[in-house]
C-alpha cells in the first residue's frame, strides 16, 4: 500500500515536498539557534546524514588515489562550509533572504562560460533581485550577507566538486565520504561553542530530526523523482527554493518579506529557473547526436 501511494505521486510532488522539507528543517535549526550554536546545529545535520549514508552506500577506502582524496575531501570542506555559513547567515537575516543570495552560486555556475546573449538577461534579473533585497524593508546585518555570499560560493564550489567526484567514486559513496570529511571539520567548533548543549537528550533528538529534514528525506525524495523525471525539469523545480524559504520562514519564524524583498526573491526564481533551462538547452544541443539521452 506504501508502494502504490508513492507510485500515485507525481516525480514534481517529490521534488517539492523535499523543497519543503529543506527549508521547515532550516526552520528548525533556526529555532534551535537560542539554545544551540549554529556550528553544533550543522554538525548535528551532517552526523545524521553521514551515518545514513554510510550504511547505504558502504564506500570502498581501499585502491584510492592520492587524486582521488584530494577531490573527495576538498567536497566535504564544501559541503561543511556551504551548510556552515548558510546557518550562520540565518542566525542574522530572513530564511528567505540568506536562501536567495546563497541560490547566486548554482545561478553562477550555470551562466559562466555560456556564450548566449539571453543568458546575459538572467545575470542583469539576478542583479536587480539582490539591489531589491537591500532596498526591502528594514536594514540587513551585513555579516548575515556576507555568510550568505560565502554559502552562495561554497555552494558553486560543491556542484562543481561533486562532479569531480561522481567522476572517481560510484554511486553516493563520494557523498558518504565527503560527509564524514564535513563531520571531521565542523566537530571541533560545534563540539567547543555548543559545550554541555551537545549532552541534552532532548536537543539531539531535535538536531538529528533537522538533518533528516534537511539532508535524509530531501535526498531520498530527490533520488525518486529523478528516476521519472528529466533533469532539467528538476533543476528548474530546484529554482522554487527560495520562495519555499520566504514561505516557511513566515509560517515557522514570523519572518515576513516586504513586496520589494518578494520581488526580488521571484527575480532571483525567474533568472536561476531560465539560466537553468537555457544551460541544459545547450548542452543537449553539444551533445545530441552522440548522447540523446543522459543527466546534465
Amino acid at each position: 500500500m506504501v508502494r502504490a501511494a508513492g507510485d500515485s505521486i507525481p516525480p514534481a510532488g517529490f521534488v517539492l515536498i523535499g523543497i519543503l522539507s529543506v527549508q521547515a528543517g532550516a526552520g528548525v535549526a533556526k529555532n534551535l539557534f537560542a539554545v544551540l550554536p549554529p556550528s553544533a546545529v550543522v554538525w548535528l545535520r551532517l552526523l545524521t546524514s553521514a551515518a545514513v549514508l554510510l550504511v547505504l552506500a558502504r564506500p570502498a577506502l581501499r585502491g584510492r588515489s592520492r587524486a582521488d582524496w584530494l577531490v573527495v575531501v576538498a567536497f566535504g570542506l564544501a559541503l561543511a562550509t556551504m551548510n556552515f555559513a548558510i546557518y550562520e547567515s540565518f542566525a542574522r537575516i530572513p530564511l528567505g533572504i540568506a536562501v536567495t543570495i546563497e541560490f547566486l552560486g548554482p545561478l553562477t555556475v550555470a551562466i559562466v562560460g555560456s556564450r548566449r546573449a539571453l543568458d546575459l538577461v538572467w545575470v542583469t534579473l539576478a542583479g536587480m533581485g539582490v539591489l531589491l533585497l537591500g532596498r526591502g524593508g528594514s536594514a540587513l546585518d551585513l555579516i548575515g550577507i556576507g555568510f550568505a555570499l560565502l554559502a552562495a560560493t561554497a555552494w558553486a564550489c560543491y556542484i562543481l566538486l561533486s562532479a569531480a567526484t561522481g567522476r572517481r567514486f560510484t554511486g553516493t559513496s563520494g557523498l558518504a565520504i565527503a560527509s564524514v570529511v564535513g563531520v571531521l571539520f565542523i566537530g571541533p567548533a560545534a563540539v567547543a561553542q555548543g559545550g554541555a548543549a551537545l549532552l541534552d537528550p532532548r536537543l539531539l533528538l531535535v538536531g538529528l530530526f533537522v538533518g533528516v529534514l534537511s539532508s535524509v528525506l530531501p535526498y531520498s525524495l530527490e533520488m525518486r523523482a529523478l528516476r521519472r523525471m528529466p533533469p532539467r525539469v528538476f533543476g528548474i523545480l530546484m529554482s522554487l527554493q527560495p520562495a519555499a524559504a520566504a514561505l516557511v520562514g513566515m509560517v515557522l519564524l514570523a519572518e515576513f518579506l516586504s513586496v520589494v524583498q518578494w520581488i526580488a526573491v521571484a527575480c532571483v526564481i525567474t533568472a536561476s529557473a531560465g539560466a537553468t533551462r537555457t544551460q541544459r538547452r545547450s548542452n543537449e544541443e553539444r551533445t545530441g547526436e552522440a548522447d540523446s539521452g543522459g543527466r546534465g
